[in-house]
C-alpha cells in the first residue's frame, strides 16, 4: 500500500509540553497537537519507518542522519527547565536512511552521511505527540543550504518509492513562520497569504502545483510570512515525493495570531 506524504506544523519550541505535571498545554496549542495526535490513525497502514526533514537543519548538500537521533538537540532557547528533560527514544532507520541515498544518488543529488547529530525539536516535539510511543524507526534528512525550492521537491520525488516500502515521508515546518509579528494585527495579511498558498498547494494539477509552490515568493505576503524559508522548504520536499495524487488541506488553525496550515499529499 501507498503511503501519503505529509507536510505539518511543529509549533513552537516545546509548546505542547510546558506544564511540567504533564497537562494540557496552553489552549491555543490544543488544536495542533489533537491533529498531530491522529495522523497515525487517518494513514491507510502504519508506517515500518519515518523519513522526517524538519525546517531546523541545513546542509551544503542533503544530509541523511544515520544513528537514532540521541542525545535530542534542545534547540530552543528561554523555555522552562523541565522541556530541556523531554525525551523520545525511537530508534533510528538506518537501513531506510541507506536506501534514501541511494534514491537519491541516482537522482544525481550528493549526499553526506553522518551519525552524531541529534533529532531537532522539529522532530522530536511533534514526534512526541504523533508517536509517543516512539516505537516507529526515524530517520531524519537535512534541507539543502540553498534552500532552493525547485531542487527541494526534485528531492522529494526521487524519494517518493519509500512511500511504496513502508515509509512514512515527513516534512516538518509551519507555514507561516515570521517570529517577529505576532497578535491580532497580524491576522488579515496571514490569512491572504495562507489562502494563496493553500490555492497553490492543493491545485489539482500536479504540474501546476509543483510550478507554483515553486514559485512561493511570488504569492502575496510571501516574505513577510516567511522572512527566511526553512520552515517552508520541508513542505517541497512532501509535495514532491507526493507525486501526481491529491494535494489536500489537512488541518487549519490559528496561533500567534497566524494562520497556520498541514497538509497531505498523494
Amino acid at each position: 500500500m501507498t503511503l501519503p506524504t505529509l507536510f505539518v506544523p511543529h509549533g513552537g519550541g516545546p509548546c505542547f509540553f510546558m506544564d511540567p505535571a504533564g497537562g494540557q498545554p496552553d489552549p491555543m496549542w490544543r488544536p495542533m497537537q489533537a491533529y498531530l495526535a491522529g495522523l497515525l490513525a487517518s494513514l491507510p497502514e502504519r508506517p515500518k519507518a519515518i523519513l522526517m526533514v524538519s525546517g531546523h537543519w541545513e546542509e551544503p548538500e542533503v544530509a541523511l542522519h544515520m544513528g537514532d537521533g540521541q542525545p535530542l538537540l534542545y534547540d530552543y532557547y528561554g523555555f522552562p527547565e523541565h522541556t530541556y528533560r523531554l525525551s523520545w527514544d525511537a530508534s533510528g532507520a538506518p537501513d531506510v536512511a541507506r536506501r534514501a541515498g541511494t534514491l537519491l544518488r541516482g537522482a544525481s543529488f550528493p549526499v553526506r552521511e553522518e551519525s552524531a547529530r541529534g533529532w531537532d525539536h522539529g522532530v522530536f516535539i511533534p514526534m512526541m505527540v504523533m508517536v509517543p510511543e516512539a516505537d516507529i524507526p526515524l530517520v531524519q534528512m537535512s534541507l539543502r543550504k540553498d534552500l532552493d525550492p525547485a531542487a527541494h521537491i526534485a528531492i522529494g520525488r526521487a524519494l517518493a518509492p519509500l512511500r511504496d516500502e513502508g515509509v512514512l515521508i515527513v516534512g516538518s515546518g509551519m507555514s507561516f513562520h515570521n517570529l517577529g509579528a505576532r497578535g491580532p494585527q497580524v491576522t488579515p495579511v496571514a490569512d491572504e497569504w495562507d489562502a494563496a498558498l493553500t490555492e497553490a498547494v492543493t491545485d489539482p494539477d500536479s504540474a501546476a502545483r509543483a510550478d507554483r509552490v515553486a514559485r512561493w515568493e511570488e504569492l502575496p505576503h510571501a516574505r513577510f510570512a516567511h522572512p527566511e524559508a526553512e520552515h517552508l522548504l520541508p513542505l517541497m520536499v512532501a509535495l514532491g515525493a507526493g507525486g501526481d495524487g491529491p494535494a489536500v488541506l489537512d488541518y487549519s488553525d490559528h496561533v500567534l495570531g497566524w494562520a497556520v496550515s498541514g497538509y497531505r499529499f498523494g
